[in-house]
């Protein structure tokens, strides 16, 4: 008997003919019928359906949640606005990331979203640190599914009339056919799109609605990696984790003025000395895009060689990018290397195969802001 969770999806992707393969502790599909590439490709041209109910939804209650949730976010959550939805960082003592996670204020909460394989050790941590002053409440019984793609928004708003006036990172309720929905525009792919989390009972039924759309295939874990990659977007548990900095890894943007060193609420969170140090005087190494020069893809744990042979990094996220068609990855690269157009060398079955330092994202990001 198998030990691994179900999404309230499960039987649907069982149906639909998903490959289903062990993920952060869920039975989840890597692909459907149709392919990796096929998912891909489709998502980048008219909307893909994901399953995304493994990761955690929590609601922080309180009028004093937002700046509790500041003592353990290196991130400006006090001045957000209602419905506006902010990337934020977990960090430990030493800087390093515990999670990333996605929060939207709401009028009566902040609506957090983490990862799956760190959900109960972000709750926990909420409630450790937090939980004094504000509710921290999981809310499992609610699915969240994800409709990505340039054609998103014509499927989703004759289901959900009133969705296309939402902009990139913003949210709202949503209530139909006695079915109440809440909705962000965001996403992991770089395309338009959205996050839908609803109760357990419905998602089954909605998902069908969804995919009776003409612009919707249901898409699996393996295209929302390549997709996700191709958007430069980091993978928590690859791309960054607990010995990654936020300035190593690239993702300084997340971190506003005003939670600085010199800002009206700087630091008070967990490892600010170590990041604001880092801030002020760049890191030892630093995570970069790289394009390959050949064909030859390049998978994560590919070490990386400068043209001496010394050796300078590490690949953290690599396939051969489906819309850009070549190698993309993601990779640690020693500072004096992180300059956009350094040549590296990947070692790839002990041989090594060029490839370019690289801006990300790799093929254009779509959002929508209005």
């Amino acid at each position: 008997m198998s030990s691994l969770l179900q999404t309230p999806l499960h039987a649907l992707h069982v149906e639909l003919g998903a490959k289903m393969v062990p993920f952060a502790g869920y039975d989840m599909p890597v692909q459907y019928p149709a392919g990796v590439m096929a998912e891909h490709k489709h998502t980048r041209a008219a909307a893909g359906l994901f399953d995304v109910s493994h990761m955690g939804q929590v609601r922080l209650v309180g009028s004093d949640a937002a700046a509790a949730l500041e003592t353990l976010v290196p991130v400006d959550i006090v001045d957000l606005g209602v419905f506006k939805q902010r990337y934020a960082l977990f960090t430990n003592d030493q800087g390093g990331l515990l999670d990333d996670l996605m929060v939207c204020k709401r009028p009566d909460d902040l609506f957090v979203v983490v990862n799956a394989g760190c959900k109960e050790q972000d709750i926990a941590h909420m409630q450790k640190h937090i939980g004094s002053r504000c509710e921290v409440i999981p809310v499992p019984e609610r699915a969240l599914l994800a409709l990505q793609g340039p054609l998103a928004v014509d499927a989703l708003s004759r289901l959900i009339p009133g969705v296309e006036k939402l902009t990139f990172m913003t949210g709202g309720f949503f209530y139909v056919d006695g079915i109440d929905f809440f909705l962000t525009r965001s996403g992991y792919t770089g395309e338009d799109g959205f996050e839908i989390s609803v109760h357990q009972d419905h998602a089954i039924a909605f998902a069908r609605k969804l995919l009776a759309q003409p612009e919707v295939k249901p898409i699996g874990l393996g295209a929302r990696d390549s997709l996700r990659l191709e958007a430069g977007l980091c993978l928590y548990g690859h791309d960054i984790n607990e010995t990654t900095t936020p300035v190593e890894a690239s993702i300084t943007w997340a971190i506003q003025k005003v939670r600085r060193a010199g800002g009206a609420r700087a630091g008070g969170y967990p490892g600010a000395a170590v990041i604001d140090e880092q801030l002020a005087n760049g890191a030892a190494r630093k995570r970069v895009g790289l394009v390959g020069k050949e064909r030859m893809p390049v998978r994560e744990g590919a070490k990386i060689v400068s043209a001496d042979g010394t050796e300078i990094g590490a690949v953290t996220s690599g396939t051969l990018g489906p819309t850009v068609n070549q190698p993309v990855a993601l990779a640690y690269l020693d500072k004096a290397h992180t300059t956009v157009g350094t040549e590296v060398f990947a070692v790839v079955r002990d041989k090594r195969t060029p490839m370019v330092v690289s801006a990300t994202p790799f093929t254009p990001n779509r959002y929508y802001r209005g």
